[in-house]
């Protein structure tokens, strides 16, 4: 399996070898740097890939042959979407994994107790979701999900145990902050690019044509696109004769600490 210490083993392992021979016969400068190169782009798709499990083992999808399936949405509260969604899921009896960002809670604890108090799931999402978050200190992260963790806690009363990461992106300074504290680290299955999407039929049509028996699937409250093609998607899901589960009853997790 390629993770990242198995890929550090090999290509360290190729480097000695290649300066060891560099000693007698010559080897052309261009060749290091395309093993470099060929390292770096390994260390690229295990840091964007959330499902490689490159760095840390993150759970994206429930092994099962049952046709049921989990939705999730990230990046809010806001209150400009996220009521509405949560009128579409109380109308259809849905309940959804909500990975929320903590500075916006702060500007919205009634939105995030009404989705607490609703019976659906809240996740950790960091508490700024910087743009540069990847790039942080194992420390900085660390603080990131704590804070985050303390401001769900004072709003509900209690503390989230799963995690998505910011933009699904992985590195060791994560999985240290992700360790240390204990959290359980979510993907997905089928990632939906509604915060891209404009025409809400052609994102019906990707997401539904990407369902299998235990898929999660992501989507953004914080997407109007997302809003608007929900109740036809729970609709057709059902349809094709799929149940959405909560996503910690579909992987079999405890949700909070």
């Amino acid at each position: 399996m390629l993770n990242y210490n198995t890929i550090n083993i090999v290509f360290i392992t190729l480097l000695i070898g290649m300066i060891g021979y560099h000693f007698f016969h010559s080897i052309p400068l261009y060749v290091f740097i395309i093993l470099l190169l060929i390292y770096g782009s390994f260390l690229f798709y295990g840091s964007y890939n959330v499902r490689s499990n490159f760095y840390l083992k993150t759970i994206s999808a429930a092994g099962t042959a049952r046709k049921a399936i989990a939705i999730s949405f990230d990046d809010g509260p806001v209150p400009l979407y996220t009521p509405q969604i949560l009128q579409v899921l109380k109308a259809h009896q849905v309940k959804a994994a909500f990975f929320c960002i903590g500075k916006r809670i702060r500007e919205n604890e009634s939105l995030l107790k009404q989705v607490f108090d609703e019976g659906h799931v809240i996740g950790n999402h960091s508490y700024s979701h910087d743009l540069w978050f990847d790039l942080f200190s194992s420390s900085k992260m660390n603080r990131e999900l704590q804070l985050m963790n303390e401001i769900v806690q004072k709003v509900t009363g209690v503390k989230p145990r799963l995690f998505r990461p910011p933009y699904g992106v992985t590195n060791p300074n994560l999985k240290k902050a992700i360790e240390k504290n204990n959290f359980t680290p979510i993907g997905w299955t089928v990632r939906s690019m509604d915060t891209v999407a404009k025409d809400a039929q052609k994102l019906l049509a990707k997401v539904i044509g990407s369902l299998k028996p235990g898929a999660i699937v992501l989507f953004h409250d914080t997407s109007k696109v997302t809003l608007d093609m929900l109740p036809a998607f729970i609709q057709q899901v059902r349809e094709k004769g799929y149940e959405i589960v909560r996503l910690d009853k579909l992987l079999n997790l405890e949700p909070y600490a």
